[in-house]
């Protein structure tokens, strides 16, 4: 019961991750129906920029404030640099380019830093909090949880209620509309970008440290369970990516725990199947997309 516990606990630390990585992807897929698979390389490159800072200034959260900015100023290059003269007739010539992107800022980064892992420190004990006996979260995977739940509130609140949020949904679903009444779509599809990078640099940032560590591919199974989330809960819906996120985040926990860490990529896998097969637009997709 005891392992039980501590595996329900780090499993919900780690489904919050998933679930703001996710997130990032959702937000792409809303604004400019693309599956960025350069979302993991970029938000890799942001996490050496954060290791780069707190090694300079010996500050986390310096380098927690740099990743985020390096984030948006990535997401930002890529859609004014890339994405804005990708030919608009296909649907996977954004694809095309991510997958692209992937190996160029994975290989430059091969180039530049190697491929050896490098340890990151984090700002709390990892160890788990001990209650009647019972190990559960650690102190940092209650900031991990913190963080992820304050961040996707304050995503809600900025869609829900703000006027620059009402423009980026209106730009997303309705553009020609959304011209005629003044939007600047092309800017709100860029804001789009830069704060779908920065999401995404955070979600890296928080979970590298308790991986093997830093290196040019430590996003890569990050973005393939956040992937997995985003298609469970629904690329439209982004209270699918937090349910999706817990989910994943669980199974992986419970799976690692009970049957080993070579089994869990099979259980997304599965669990990815036979949503597909049951509900192929996920199971918080909305009754109607849309589709332009």
């Amino acid at each position: 019961m005891d392992r039980l516990l501590y595996l329900l606990a780090t499993g919900l630390a780690r489904g919050a991750v998933f679930a703001l990585f996710a997130l990032s992807l959702v937000l792409i897929w809303r604004a400019a129906r693309i599956v960025n698979f350069a979302q993991g390389a970029m938000a890799v490159v942001a996490t050496y920029v954060a290791f780069a800072v707190t090694g300079l200034t010996g500050s986390y959260w310096l380098g927690l404030g740099s990743a985020l900015l390096a984030g948006a100023a990535i997401g930002f290059a890529v859609e004014r640099g890339v994405m804005r003269f990708a030919p608009q007739g296909s649907p996977f010539s954004g694809v095309i380019i991510a997958i692209g992107l992937v190996m160029v800022l994975q290989s430059a980064l091969g180039i530049l830093f190697g491929q050896q892992h490098r340890p990151m420190a984090v700002p709390f004990d990892e160890r788990p909090i001990m209650i009647a006996g019972v190990p559960v979260f650690s102190p940092y995977d209650l900031f991990v949880l913190v963080v992820a739940v304050a961040v996707m509130a304050a995503l809600a609140l900025l869609f829900t209620r703000t006027s620059l949020g009402l423009q980026l949904r209106a730009s997303a679903f309705a553009p020609e509309v959304s011209r005629l009444l003044g939007v600047r779509v092309s800017r709100m599809l860029t804001i789009g970008w830069m704060l779908s990078a920065a999401v995404a640099s955070l979600a890296a940032l928080l979970l590298v440290p308790t991986e093997l560590g830093l290196n040019p591919h430590s996003t890569d199974m990050l973005f393939v369970y956040a992937f997995t989330v985003a298609v469970v809960g629904g690329l439209d819906s982004p209270p699918g990516a937090l349910i999706g996120g817990l989910v994943v985040g669980l199974v992986i926990s419970l799976v690692t725990g009970y049957l080993g860490s070579t089994v869990a990529p099979i259980a997304v896998l599965v669990l990815l199947v036979v949503v597909l097969l049951v509900r192929p637009g996920g199971i918080f997709a909305a009754r109607e997309a849309r589709t332009a």
